[in-house]
Formats: structure tokens, C-alpha cells, sequence
């Protein structure tokens, strides 16, 4: 089979409805188990959209930090996310989609339609919204968006972990690795571990 590649359909069918200002919008960060998790909005000049947009996870990070230069260059891009208190408080789904819509917020200039990632729209919705399942495969505006959060949270982790050594965060970004779960076991739990998460959980418990 050959490879598919996201393109513009779906933004092209939102400007023949009438919207202007068509945002991508996509979220980094659900699965770890330390840091936030960090979203980002981008809409796209048609004119100027960087060749090689896909899903963040499809490619290399030397590609992902040269789209990530091009679409801040060329793109308006908005940056949200909610903090390991809120993910606690409020579970992860619900915390995603707050930076969703704190990202949507953050652009220069607001967006009139947004093409978001998965198969639910966050609450509180600025603007007129469809889902995407798979999105970050389907629409460039959401792939765009897809490469500044996992740029930008990666980023943020690589800073937390010179505060917090031993966890390996500059490398698996808060997941749960065998650095990471090596690093708990002999160090503890941070303030940016996320305790509603079962494995963390698990370690403060039995510490207690």
C-alpha cells in the first residue's frame, strides 16, 4: 500500500461553507506520566504551506525542528496547555482538551473554524469545530499543529529535566520507560509526576 499523505481537502471544504480562518488543532502528551500536556492551533497561509507536513510521529525529529521553523515562519500558531494539577483534577481527556482551546485562544488573530484531532470537540469551543479522527493524517492544518506541540513539549521536558535528573525526561519526554520507572523507583516523586496516573500512583503508595 502506499503511503497517504494529510492534505488541504478538508480545510478547502470548510472555506466553501464560508469560514475564513481554518485551524488546525491538536494536543502532545496524553500517555506520559510526568509534565503537562501541551496543544497547538496553526492556520495555514494556503498560499505558503510547508512541503512535508505529516503526523509528528512519522517523522524524524531533524524533520519535525525544520517544519517547526517553517510553519512558525509561515503560520499563525497558537500555544496552550494545562498543567499536572489540572490533568489530576480533571482527568487527561478533559485536561487535552483545555490546552486545546487555550491554544485556540493564544492565536494572533482568531480562528472562525477548527478542524481538531480526535473523535470529540473540547467544551467551550470558540468557534465552529468538526473532529478528525486520525487528523494529524489527514489535514496539514492538524499535522502542523501536531509538529509545534510535540516540538514545544519535548522542549519543555528537556528544561524539566535539568531540574529533576536521574527520570531520563530529556529523552523519553515523561513516558514510562525503564529509565524513567529506574528513576521513581530511586529518587521518588516529583511535583510534576501526574499521581492520578496508576504507576506513579502505585510508587507513592507504597511509599506511604
Amino acid at each position: 500500500m502506499k503511503p497517504t499523505f494529510p492534505d488541504y481537502s478538508l480545510e478547502e471544504s470548510a472555506l466553501s461553507l464560508g469560514h475564513t480562518r481554518i485551524a488546525g488543532v491538536d494536543e502532545v502528551g496524553r500517555g506520559p506520566w510526568a509534565g503537562p500536556v501541551v496543544a497547538a492551533a496553526v492556520v495555514l497561509d494556503p498560499a505558503c504551506i510547508p512541503p512535508g507536513l505529516n503526523d509528528s510521529k512519522k517523522l524524524s525529529a531533524k524533520a519535525r525542528t525544520r517544519l517547526e521553523a517553517l510553519i512558525v515562519a509561515q503560520a499563525e500558531v497558537g500555544l496552550g496547555a494545562a498543567s499536572v494539577e489540572e490533568i489530576d483534577a480533571m482527568n487527561i481527556l478533559r485536561a487535552s482538551h483545555l490546552a486545546m482551546v487555550r491554544a485556540l485562544a493564544a492565536l494572533p488573530r482568531p480562528a472562525d473554524f477548527a478542524l481538531v484531532d480526535g473523535n470529540m470537540l473540547p467544551r467551550d469551543m470558540p468557534c465552529p469545530a468538526q473532529p478528525v479522527v486520525k487528523g494529524d493524517g489527514r489535514s496539514v492544518s492538524i499535522a502542523a499543529a501536531s509538529i509545534v506541540a510535540k516540538i514545544r513539549r519535548d522542549l519543555g521536558m528537556v528544561a524539566l529535566a535539568q531540574q529533576h535528573p536521574g527520570y531520563g525526561w530529556e529523552t523519553n519526554a515523561g513516558y514510562g520507560t525503564a529509565a524513567h520507572i529506574a528513576g521513581l523507583k530511586s529518587l521518588g516523586v516529583t511535583p510534576h509526576h501526574r499521581r492520578s496516573f496508576k504507576p506513579v500512583h502505585n510508587i507513592l503508595y507504597q511509599e506511604n
